[in-house]
């Protein structure tokens, strides 16, 4: 079994219930969004940002794990970063964090009952926004059974 498909298991074993997976469509993005604001004030070199450091290291990760994939994450990135770049008010993107925070939350307490997956594995931070993508795509066949 590949990694991305051993990964993309792991983390549906998270995500099983229709209503988590709702709060994750709506939160995952609020959340990126919100980072992507935050990350566009720390300037690296005119007009690269921290955000779109950010998009590379996790674009070049996901090119490792499946290219397919990465392509469609670099594509929504870069909308979410041009969306990001629109605006600039610091305390805006702190509030969508806090919103994007809220429905993860409610996600796992109310539909799942069940801890998110990046407390047991912090890379589960990066494969959110992947498995979202293959819900959607249907690029990589993932079982909800937890692998070890």
């Amino acid at each position: 079994m590949k990694k991305v498909d051993s990964l993309l298991a792991d983390y549906a074993f998270y995500h099983q219930t229709r209503g988590n997976k709702a709060c994750h469509f709506i939160g995952i993005p609020l959340i990126m969004y919100s980072l992507f604001i935050l990350l566009r004030a720390m300037v690296i070199s005119p007009p690269i940002t921290a955000a779109e450091l950010l998009i590379l290291v996790a674009v070049i990760y996901y090119f490792v794990l499946d290219p397919k994939l990465a392509i469609g994450m670099l594509l929504i990135s870069t909308l979410i970063d041009f969306a990001a770049f629109k605006t600039p008010d610091l305390r805006l993107g702190i509030a969508i964090m806090i919103i994007g925070w809220i429905f993860q939350s409610i996600g796992h307490a109310v539909y799942e009952k069940r801890s998110p997956a990046f407390l047991r594995n912090l890379v589960h931070l990066l494969v959110g926004p992947l498995f979202l993508l293959n819900e959607i795509l249907h690029v990589r066949s993932t079982s909800s059974a937890r692998l070890r």
